[in-house]
């Protein structure tokens, strides 16, 4: 079995595309953006001036919430 390179995933993400990707599904349907405000408001952000990891996309982070519950993967 050969190692894939860096380039390599083309062919298989054009396989899932072509079998129906829930995720391109899901994003053609719903516009994420739009909780964008309130998700920025319900959540506790620490102070920026001090440094450290910049903070995660809260939309990205409850598109993962949303395919956990979808996946049952919740606890």
């Amino acid at each position: 079995m050969r190692q894939h390179g860096l380039f390599d995933l083309d062919e298989p993400l054009k396989r899932v595309s072509d079998l129906g990707d829930p995720l391109e599904v899901m994003n053609d349907i719903i516009d994420f953006e739009v909780f964008r405000l309130v998700l920025n408001r319900a959540l506790k952000r620490s102070d920026r001036r001090k440094g450290g990891r910049p903070p995660f996309d809260p939309v990205m982070m409850f598109k993962i919430l949303i395919l956990q519950a979808l996946n049952d993967l919740c606890r």
